[in-house]
């Protein structure tokens, strides 16, 4: 049966809360799987996402605030699975840049990483000195992958081409994809747990706008196991938080997505892990 978004709040949310109008944060799900490699099934996270955050408790309690009552406008659909991903990213690139001409805070839940390349478009027409955080457990800079320039291993070339690309969490990668990773700007997991000052150097790293893209499987598979691509040896839960909170401090985030939750029938705390960082970061930004 096709969800609904036109029936939905965020967190069930009252509607009053929901309005575009009322909202200081726009949530646009992408529920495409089509570039997957290995499992699909991402085109099912925001439905997952959205399912799990009615679960969840609306105080947060780090931050002393009810984010929100500040709004969260959520989008209805704007992909089906049938159409291309060159298709699929124009649909992301046009609506990120309508609600950016409304000045509002626009995040995004996936689908597949590839949906970050449409989004990524249409925040550096709108921002400059902008440069991109992406934690992941892969560095997606392959110029083109089985024949597919816009493949989720391809998601981040495009960006490292033409902005300031901090990579967090990374643990796998085709050799050929050295050649592609900015000097300086990455941080290797086996490199993380032998530095303390990590993050203080990754933030440094920054340009004064950030746009922040988080895949699932940057987490430890103990703690997030429903991801299409998982790696062993991933960040965990406050680690994540702690330096993602010293991001949103530090520098002007504006906007991010979460993508590759790819759920399934026999556990749910992978989802409800994503709508948590969601809330986290959503109360990072307004408090």
């Amino acid at each position: 049966m096709k969800f609904n978004y036109k029936k939905k709040t965020f967190a069930g949310i009252p509607k009053k809360y929901a309005k575009l109008d009322k909202s200081q944060t726009v949530l646009i799900p992408v529920p495409y799987d089509y570039t997957q490699t290995w499992k699909k099934g991402s085109k099912k996270g925001p439905k997952a996402f959205l399912d799990a955050s009615k679960h969840m408790e609306l105080y947060d309690i780090e931050t002393d605030s009810e984010v929100y009552r500040k709004g969260i406008f959520l989008v209805p659909s704007i992909v089906t699975p049938l159409i291309s991903t060159k298709e699929m990213i124009k649909k992301v690139y046009d609506i990120t840049k309508k609600y950016l001409s409304k000045e509002k805070f626009i995040t995004f839940i996936g689908g597949d990483h590839s949906i970050s390349i449409g989004s990524i478009r249409s925040f550096g027409e709108k921002y400059k000195n902008l440069s991109i955080l992406h934690m992941d457990a892969h560095t997606d800079l392959r110029p083109i992958y089985k024949g597919d320039p816009y493949n989720h291993a391809c998601s981040m070339y495009e960006a490292s081409k033409k902005y300031p690309l901090i990579q967090i969490g990374i643990r796998s990668m085709d050799i050929l994809e050295k050649k592609y990773i900015q000097k300086g700007n990455i941080f290797y997991m086996h490199d993380i747990y032998k530095n303390n000052l990590w993050m203080k150097e990754a933030i440094h790293k920054l340009s004064k706008n950030v746009f922040i893209t988080i895949d699932i499987d940057v987490f430890d598979p103990s703690i997030a196991p429903s991801t299409g691509t998982p790696e062993p040896g991933g960040l965990f839960w406050y680690t994540t938080l702690k330096f993602l909170k010293k991001v949103f401090q530090k520098r002007n985030v504006v906007g991010f997505d979460i993508v590759e939750l790819l759920p399934n029938n026999k556990e749910s705390s992978t989802d409800f892990l994503t709508v948590k960082l969601y809330y986290k970061l959503l109360s990072y930004k307004h408090t």
